[in-house]
């Protein structure tokens, strides 16, 4: 019996014998020859070298940068340039609110001396319609105005002296607030000139003497009329942040194109809007860089192939 069962259990296929693992995962172990495929697929890495696409957009934003720098050297030159101090404040003082502009100053005499009891009037055109405020000189010949408009403004001084009225005009530009200040300061010193300094001016009826005697600027003050030095001081520190602001651009810029990173190419783009450039270039320019960027392909090279250094193929 033994041996019948020991013969019929070898007598059994081996094939057919199903292992105990088998049974466990309820996989079977595959029965024909085994064989391998390969795959097409390839490791790969970010290029180094920036697509040409992106090295243009880094010269184009050198030039932009370049603008940048040359609008902040405009702006650190006060006496010169297409932009001039003046011309900046007056157009804040455009969107500025009324009533916002404190004027105050000294009235001296020819011999730097204080003058006491001059008259220090002010006018402007509101839209139109002249207003005119005035006040007198303390004692240490100072004066001091609130509450008026931002921009441009005349000013006479009078004075009675020797039987005569003479008055000394100017065109004044009050500063309109700045960043988070709430009023805008105007500081200006006026020095008198000499009474022979009067004497020597035409009277308006043609007299050989008149009792009122003008001594009046306004007219070669047109362009550039008397504003406060703290305002161009102002204006010549935006000048040196603008072309700080293009060298960092350009740092970031020769970086990128060194580096091949879109993303410090974006940052370069970023920074050369704020450089402005006169009549706004460096913004336009530099909001089309920006943009530009985003359309930059990004290019792989298989790993463990040597890249050419950049400008050779």
């Amino acid at each position: 019996m033994a041996e019948l069962e020991g013969g019929a259990s070898s007598s059994e296929d081996p094939s057919e014998v199903t292992d105990y693992i088998d049974e466990l995962t309820g996989l079977s172990e595959p029965k024909g020859d085994l064989t391998f495929a390969s795959s097409s697929t390839v490791l790969s890495m970010p290029d180094p070298i920036m697509h040409p696409m992106g090295q243009a957009i880094g010269v184009f934003l050198l030039f932009i940068c370049l603008l940048g720098f040359l609008n902040g050297a405009d702006f650190a030159s006060p006496d010169s340039g297409l932009v001039r101090p003046d011309e900046f404040v007056y157009r804040l003082s455009l969107t500025a609110p009324d009533e916002t502009a404190t004027f105050r100053g000294v009235v001296y005499d020819d011999e730097n001396e204080p003058l006491e009891n001059a008259t220090v009037h002010i006018s402007w055109d509101d839209g139109g319609i002249w207003n005119s405020t005035e006040t007198q000189t303390q004692a240490d010949g100072s004066f001091e105005f609130e509450r008026l408009d931002p921009g441009l403004t005349r000013v006479d001084i009078i004075i009675e002296r020797d039987n005569h009225r003479d008055v000394y005009s100017n065109r004044v530009l009050l500063s309109p607030p700045a960043m988070i200040e709430p009023i805008g300061f105007t500081t200006i010193d006026f020095t008198i000139p000499s009474p022979e300094s009067f004497a020597a001016q035409p009277c308006s009826n043609e007299a050989d003497d008149c009792e009122i005697r003008a001594i009046d600027l306004t007219p070669e003050q047109m362009d550039h009329p008397l504003m406060d030095s703290g305002a161009s001081s102002i204006y010549i520190t935006i000048g040196f942040a603008f072309m700080g602001l293009a060298l960092i651009a350009t740092g970031f810029t020769l970086w990128a194109m060194k580096s091949g990173s879109v993303v410090i190419l974006r940052t370069a783009a970023s920074l050369s809007f704020f450089g402005m450039g006169h009549y706004y270039t460096a913004c336009c320019f530099g909001i089309v860089a920006f943009l530009l960027t985003f359309a930059v392909p990004k290019r792989r090279i298989p790993m463990g192939e040597e890249t050419p250094p950049s400008g050779q193929s």
